[in-house]
């Protein structure tokens, strides 16, 4: 069966910075979601939102751009300023899970309120002929509320809901709910995309024969945690390339020198660098030993000779055992 892979959109992380070097380096994705837009109640789109999307930092790749919204306004105007960029479709994220969000009614917060969305997408298709996608949990509090979603949401011309297979207030917590998920399935006439821990070949094999009419299927945390992953699905094999370490270290390179460049201060760079380590730190021997040596260099010198020692040593450790 042809499938198709998709990066799940995670703020903080999947930039076009990441995403082109990504790209680059171990492909294997077919389309990337950027992270959400985020208006704050002004109509204005912030220069890092812009910067994100300008078709010129996507050159190479699928990009859908997503917003997050409660309100029917914001999204008519990020639907514009995306069609001006050459965008024809306009991702509307229900899932995520962070309580700052949801509180306000945003993310999947907002999947309780079935007539708020049915509100939002009645103004925005009569107003704009943007194409819909939804990104969604299967509820805040419970499974069932996205259930109640459906009558709704099958009265639209939606392109596809993709589904994160847990509710927001598990936050990553826990495993995902693969019965909650097949009754999404049964109970909706739009195509459905499956999001929700796939970290493995072998993992992704099990999704496959657990639910056969999927052929899209988006990764999240496990792209960053291995970007060797979708690749690997795609060349159905869990061996990993030769040179493994040498383009995990260009990478990491890569990311270091474009994000050198962006951020402003060394502590934004370290804070920056250090989050992706806790994703990294689990392609090397000893990932607990890895991240500690990163989170203790409190300096870009300490740090940039952390690195140098940590591949340094996973190199030798490869060379031993061969």
């Amino acid at each position: 069966m042809n499938y198709t892979l998709l990066s799940s959109p995670l703020q903080g992380f999947t930039d076009y910075k990441f995403r082109n070097a990504f790209n680059k380096l171990f492909g294997g994705i077919d389309t990337f979601y950027a992270p959400y837009i985020k208006l704050n109640g002004k109509l204005e789109i912030k220069s890092s939102y812009q910067r994100d999307l300008l078709p010129e930092n996507n050159a190479d790749l699928e990009v859908i751009p997503q917003i997050i919204t409660n309100d029917a306004n914001e999204f008519l105007f990020v639907a514009n300023y995306v069609q001006q960029l050459g965008y024809k479709e306009l991702n509307w994220n229900l899932g995520c899970p962070y309580p700052m969000v949801t509180k306000r009614g945003l993310g999947s917060g907002l999947i309780c309120d079935a007539p708020k969305i049915k509100d939002i997408l009645t103004k925005v298709h009569n107003e704009s002929d943007i194409l819909v996608s939804m990104k969604m949990r299967m509820g805040y509090d419970n499974p069932e509320e996205i259930l109640d979603t459906f009558p709704i949401l099958d009265t639209f011309p939606l392109k596809n809901i993709a589904i994160h297979a847990r509710i927001g207030k598990q936050l990553y917590k826990g495993g995902v709910n693969l019965d909650a998920f097949e009754k999404c399935l049964e109970n909706t006439k739009h195509k459905i995309y499956y999001n929700g821990d796939i970290t493995s070949v072998t993992g992704f094999k099990k999704m496959q024969e657990r639910f056969p009419s999927i052929d899209h299927w988006m990764i999240g945390r496990g792209l960053i945690a291995d970007p060797f992953l979708p690749n690997m699905i795609k060349n159905n094999t869990s061996e990993y390339p030769a040179n493994k370490l040498e383009l995990l270290q260009e990478f990491h390179t890569i990311l270091f020198n474009e994000y050198s460049e962006a951020l402003s201060g060394n502590t934004h760079l370290l804070l920056k660098m250090t989050s992706l380590w806790e994703y990294f730190s689990g392609l090397f021997e000893n990932p607990h030993k890895t991240f500690k040596k990163i989170k203790k260099s409190k300096s870009l010198k300490n740090y940039q000779q952390a690195v140098v020692e940590i591949f340094a040593i996973e190199k030798d450790l490869n060379h031993r055992k061969s």
